[in-house]
C-alpha cells in the first residue's frame, strides 16, 4: 500500500504543478474518483421583493429585523403648516432696488423697499406705489416712515409732510437744515386753500386749450374742498349749491367775463360773495329770488363760517405765505398748535393742506419724485363720505402723479370709524385699504390682529407675526407687498434713532435732538436754501392769464 499523508506528501500536494493529484494516484491503480459538481450561479432576481416580509424586516443576523415594529408616527397638515417641518426653506427676497429698509427673516437677506420700481416692474403683482401703515403706539410706526422717507432722499426724493399734528417729523427737518412751517393762531404762516399753485404759472405761454384743461383742473379741485368742508358740517352739497359756488368762483376769477388774466382768490372772498350774491349770481343759478338763494347756501356759508369768522380764523383765510423750497429734500407743515381745539378742527385743517398740498404737486417735472406723509388721516376722514372721497381722489392719482402716499394710522378701525356700518363712507374707506399696494403691519394685540385678518385676509401664521413676533421689539412688521409676505425688521443707526425717536415728550430730548433745536431757533425761519419760509409773509401771487371763456369749470370738470 501507498501511504497518504505524512509530511512528504503533505509538502508534495502544496507544491501543486511540481506533483502528481490524488486524482492520477489513485487511477494507476485502476479506481476513479467520482468528478465534482460545479456549485450552480445563482441568478438575481427581477424583483427585490421576490418574497413577502414582515413589517418587522427579514428574519436574520444583520438584516434590520425587529423584535417590534417601529413607531412611526403619521401627520397632516395644510400647504401653509409646511413651513414649520421645513423651516429653511424660503422663497427669494424682493429685487435690492431702492431703500435698505433692515433685514428679511424669513430669507435671511435684507430687504429693500422701492413702492414706485415695484410698480413700474410689476414686482409681486403691486399695481400702485401707495402705502398704509399701521401699527400700536411705541411699536415704531412714525419711525418706519421716517426711516422710509430719509432713505429714499438718497435716491431723489422729496418728502411733503401735510399734517404734522404731534411735531414728530421737525427733529429730522431741522437735521437736514429745513425750517418746519407751524400753523397756528398767532404764527405769521398763512395756507391759501385756494391756492392756483404750478398750475397758475406760465399760462401766457400755453395754448388756449391746455390753458382751459388746467383752468377746469383748478376749479374741480376748489369745488372738491367746498364739498368736502360743507360735508364735515354733516349737510349735503346739493347740486344747485354747488352750481352757485362755481358761478361765484368764475365770477371771482374772472373766468365768466373773459378776462386775460385769472386773479387767485381766498375763502372770505367766496364767503362774502356768497353772504351779498349779485343779482347776475340770482339769475344765472335760476333761483326764484335773492333770499332763496341765501336759504339754499347757507350750509355752505356755515361751513366756510369755520374758516373765516370761526375757531379756524386767521390760518386758511389769506393768500399763501409760506414758500416751499421743492429743492429742499423735506417740507413739514405743523398743526400741532391745533389740537387743543378738538379732533374736528385738525380734520378740517387737514381737508385744507390736502387741497393746497395737491395743487403744489398737479404738475411734476417727469423724474420729480416725492412722498407724501399723511398721519392722522383718519381725523379728516370723520368728517364725512366727501373727506373719505377727496383722499380716494389723491390716492388713486399717485401713479401719474409719481408720488408715494403714505397714510399712517394705530388700528384699522380708525379708518372704519368715518360712517355708520355699510354706509358709503365706510365702503370707500375699506377700498382704500386695498388701493394701496404696500401695507405695513407694526406690532398689535390680538384683538386688533382678528381685525386686521378680517379686513386683509391675513392668514394665521401671518396674523401671529403681528400679534406675537413683531410685539417684542420696534421696527419688527409684517410687509404686505402685492400678494406676497415679508417679515422685516427694520434696522436703525444710533444717529439715526436719535432723529426719528418720539419719546422726547415723555424721556426728555436727546443732547443731538436739544444741539438740533438750537440751531433750528438761529436760523432765524431760513431755509437750507437761504430763502424766507413760513415767518415771513410775501406778496399775492401774480394773477394768471385765462383761457377764452367758453367750458365753465362745472362743464370741463
Amino acid at each position: 500500500m501507498i501511504r497518504i499523508g505524512g509530511s512528504r506528501t503533505s509538502r508534495a500536494l502544496a507544491r501543486g504543478a511540481s506533483g502528481r493529484g490524488i486524482a492520477e494516484l489513485v487511477g494507476d491503480f485502476g479506481h476513479q474518483l467520482p468528478p465534482r459538481v460545479a456549485e450552480a450561479v445563482r441568478q438575481a432576481a427581477a424583483d427585490p421583493f421576490d418574497e413577502l416580509v414582515s413589517k418587522r424586516g427579514r428574519r436574520g443576523r444583520s438584516s434590520g429585523w425587529a423584535a417590534v415594529p417601529a413607531p412611526l408616527a403619521t401627520y397632516r397638515m395644510t400647504s401653509e403648516q409646511v413651513g414649520g417641518v421645513w423651516p429653511l426653506i424660503s422663497s427669494d427676497g424682493l429685487p435690492p432696488t431702492g431703500a435698505l429698509m433692515g433685514l428679511d427673516f424669513l430669507s435671511g437677506g435684507a430687504f429693500y423697499a422701492d413702492p414706485i420700481g415695484w410698480t413700474v416692474n410689476g414686482v409681486a403683482g403691486v399695481t400702485n406705489p401707495n402705502i398704509m401703515i399701521f401699527g400700536a403706539p411705541g411699536q415704531g410706526k412714525s419711525g418706519t416712515v421716517k426711516i422710509f422717507c430719509l432713505r429714499k432722499m438718497a435716491y431723489g426724493y422729496r418728502t411733503l409732510i401735510l399734517g404734522d399734528v404731534k411735531d414728530e417729523y421737525e427733529p429730522l427737518c431741522r437735521a437736514l437744515g429745513v425750517q418746519p412751517h407751524a400753523v397756528g393762531h398767532g404764527l405769521p404762516a398763512r395756507i391759501n386753500p385756494l391756492d392756483f399753485g404750478p398750475l397758475g404759472n406760465d399760462w401766457t405761454a400755453l395754448p388756449a386749450a391746455e390753458a382751459q384743461r388746467r383752468a377746469a383742473m383748478v376749479f374741480s379741485r376748489w369745488l372738491l374742498l367746498v364739498r368736502g368742508l360743507v360735508g364735515s358740517q354733516h349737510v349735503q352739497f346739493t347740486p344747485t349749491a354747488e352750481t352757485a359756488v362755481a358761478h361765484v368762483i368764475r365770477e371771482l376769477t374772472g373766468y365768466a367775463t373773459g378776462a386775460t388774466v385769472l386773479r387767485e382768490i381766498t375763502l372770505p372772498q367766496l364767503f362774502a360773495a356768497l353772504k351779498e350774491p349779485s343779482p347776475q349770481l340770482v339769475e344765472d343759478c335760476r333761483y326764484s329770488s335773492r333770499q332763496h338763494l341765501l336759504d339754499d347756501t347757507r350750509a355752505v356759508r356755515d361751513a366756510l363760517g369755520s374758516l373765516v369768522t370761526g375757531h379756524l380764523a386767521g390760518l386758511f383765510d389769506d393768500f399763501t405765505t409760506v414758500a416751499v423750497d421743492w429743492r429742499a429734500p423735506i417740507q413739514s407743515l405743523s398743526l400741532s398748535r391745533l389740537n387743543p381745539l378738538g379732533d374736528e378742527a385738525v380734520g378740517v385743517a387737514l381737508t385744507c393742506l390736502n387741497s393746497w398740498g395737491r395743487a403744489m404737486t398737479q404738475i411734476a417735472e417727469p423724474g420729480d419724485l416725492r412722498v407724501i406723509v399723511r398721519d392722522e388721516a383718519w381725523k379728516q376722514m370723520r368728517l364725512g363720505v366727501d373727506a373719505v372721497k377727496s383722499l380716494d381722489a389723491d390716492l388713486r392719482l399717485s401713479r401719474d402723479d409719481g408720488c408715494v402716499q403714505i397714510i399712517a394710522a394705530h388700528k384699522p378701525s380708525d379708518m372704519l370709524t368715518v360712517g355708520d356700518a355699510g354706509s358709503q363712507a365706510v365702503a370707500i374707506a375699506k377700498d382704500l385699504m386695498h388701493m394701496c399696494g404696500t401695507k405695513i403691519l407694526l406690532g398689535q394685540d390680538e384683538k386688533i390682529g382678528d381685525d386686521l385678518s378680517a379686513l386683509l385676509g391675513l392668514a394665521p401664521m401671518a396674523e401671529q407675526i403681528v400679534t406675537d413676533w413683531a410685539t417684542a421689539a420696534k421696527g419688527r412688521a409684517l410687509w404686505l407687498v402685492g400678494n406676497r409676505e415679508f417679515k422685516v425688521q427694520t434696522v436703525r443707526s444710533a444717529t439715526e434713532v436719535a432723529l426719528t425717536d418720539t419719546n422726547d415728550q415723555i424721556t426728555g430730548p436727546s443732547p443731538s435732538n436739544a444741539d438740533q433745536s438750537t440751531a433750528g431757533q438761529n436760523t432765524s425761519g431760513q431755509s437750507a436754501s437761504g430763502r424766507g419760509t413760513g415767518g415771513q409773509s410775501r406778496p399775492a401771487r401774480p394773477a394768471a392769464s385765462a383761457p377764452a371763456a367758453g367750458a365753465g369749470p362745472d362743464q370741463a370738470a
